[in-house]
């Protein structure tokens, strides 16, 4: 039987019809600066996301390597275009942004990640609220991802989702310290427990430097 071949082009997501492909040609066809999934065989385009989704990815990938280097912690940070599938026949995603332990780093292919993620992040874009909240939420639960970050720069909320066990539901970690209706309140990564995140940060404009979290992260506690 003949092979299908698929050229890679730059064209908008409505403009390209592509045939249905198996996850093994969705890696052979696509490449470093594809921005797309693999969803039941079908090649799902993005549209280009906003500066300010930009500013807050590059935040965090930012701020999980501080926290490495300060914690001298041996796990990777992975941010799309790198594509997760979670388990065999499951949807190939990009989350935005992926932590992975050192334990587990055997997951790593050449092109993407065989096996879920210790935490997964999306950030939030108008076309994108049913598929983060929605859709992936209900994949990265089933697939064993074990904490899912949702961070939505429309409405200044960040939800945080964390598992009791590996095959547990996924359940919402609120209140967070601190909280107030003034402050969003401070999150505890359940996965490294020595990282702390000041959930105004991810909301803040300009956002913070390193040199402010450094200084905060250091600063014990108001009693």
């Amino acid at each position: 039987m003949q092979t299908a071949t698929y050229d890679p082009v730059n064209i908008a997501p409505k403009d390209l019809a592509l045939p249905l492909m198996t996850f093994e040609e969705f890696l052979e066809w696509s490449d470093e600066d594809t921005y797309a999934e693999w969803v039941d065989g079908k090649v799902i385009f993005f549209l280009p996301v906003s500066n300010r989704h930009q500013l807050i990815l590059g935040f965090l990938i930012h701020l999980l390597a501080e926290w490495k280097e300060e914690t001298e912690d041996e796990g990777v940070v992975l941010f799309a275009p790198s594509l997760m599938r979670c388990r065999v026949g499951m949807p190939g995603r990009e989350p935005d942004l992926m932590y992975l332990r050192e334990e587990n780093l055997g997951k790593v292919r050449t092109n993407y990640l065989e096996g879920a993620a210790d935490i997964a992040v999306e950030i939030v874009s108008p076309d994108s609220v049913r598929r983060d909240f929605m859709e992936k939420f209900a994949e990265y639960e089933a697939g064993g991802v074990g904490e899912y970050w949702i961070i939505d720069p429309a409405t200044g909320v960040a939800e945080f989702y964390i598992r009791d066990a590996p095959d547990a539901p996924y359940f919402r970690r609120a209140p967070l310290t601190g909280a107030t209706e003034e402050k969003r309140g401070v999150y505890t990564c359940h996965t490294l427990d020595s990282l702390q995140i000041n959930v105004d940060w991810l909301f803040a404009d300009p956002l913070p430097t390193l040199k402010s979290i450094r200084a905060e992260w250091e600063t014990p506690p108001a009693s």
